[in-house]
């Protein structure tokens, strides 16, 4: 058995020793650690985090079996636990719309074996895509939505990803608001990529917004989908340089390259269960 430990807990003595030892005894070996104390302003308790990559030399070993007997260092500690099986690659889900840039570029990723990624489904309300998805073996479903079927298509798009066993959506350039409902079904496993450095030139037009500006900078943010709309933690986020030379349809080639970078890292960051969310912010592992 292979595995990840996440683990969060308020800071003090032994953590680090508690934890190695109890894998130690099981007959594990930890491969990679990393840690991390978040000292929150203005609160006396600092939060500490950990993650821990190891192997146990007994393949027969279930991740009940050891979360249940390391139920007593996580109640010394009052830690929370998430133990994940790096064998298994997530089931992920991909939602598009028209543009297909982020789209191709997780496919690709995914069929080159960059993203380990179990990749169920491609949902997207315009049939612009389905060739390519099913060339790469990928079932795609089209569930077109307008502003008064939006209610009912949210509902087809959750029995979907239901269907598929999903457990990870990633946005693709998704362009419908998720409502808060959509959201509550998978949180902090909804991956959006916004076009553009949050929280500058959020809505409708930001490279325009960031021409007539006349930005020195232009980029991308990948941040967990919440109820409040694009206030999620984010993941991750990439800047390039521009200057005054360049035009609307320049600035968005290269915001597009931006968007597809972006979003891929932010994936693989979570597909690798090396995300750890505390409040509005996120921990991310190297």
């Amino acid at each position: 058995m292979s595995g990840v430990l996440l683990l969060s807990c308020p800071d003090q003595q032994g953590i680090v020793a508690a934890t190695s030892a109890f894998i130690a005894r099981f007959g594990g070996n930890i491969v990679h650690a990393e840690q991390h104390v978040d000292r929150l302003a203005g609160n006396d308790v600092s939060v500490f985090f950990q993650r821990i990559e190891f192997d146990l030399a007994r393949p027969n070993v279930k991740h009940e079996a050891f979360l249940d007997a390391f139920q007593v260092v996580a109640e010394q500690f009052e830690m929370t636990v998430d133990l994940r099986n790096t064998a298994v690659p997530v089931p992920t889900a991909i939602m598009a719309s028209k543009q297909p840039h982020c789209l191709y570029d997780l496919l690709t990723r995914w069929r080159s074996g960059e993203l380990p990624m179990d990749l169920r489904v491609v949902v997207s309300n315009h049939p612009d895509h389905r060739d390519i998805c099913e060339h790469m073996g990928v079932p795609y479903v089209h569930l077109p939505v307008t502003k008064e079927t939006k209610p009912q298509q949210e509902q087809q798009v959750l029995a979907t990803l239901a269907k598929h066993g999903v457990e990870l959506v990633v946005m693709a350039r998704y362009m419908q608001i998720l409502t808060d409902d959509f959201v509550s079904h998978h949180p902090m496993r909804i991956i959006n990529i916004h076009h553009s450095f949050l929280p500058a030139f959020i809505g409708a037009n930001p490279y325009r917004q960031a021409h007539e500006r006349g930005v020195k900078l232009i980029g991308a943010t990948a941040h967990y989908a919440t109820a409040d709309l694009d206030e999620g933690p984010i993941i991750a986020q990439e800047t390039a340089h521009v200057t005054h030379r360049e035009n609307v349809a320049e600035l968005t080639a290269r915001g597009r390259d931006i968007e597809t970078v972006v979003l891929a890292r932010a994936v693989r960051s979570h597909l690798e269960h090396k995300v750890a969310v505390q409040g509005h912010k996120t921990i991310v592992y190297s």
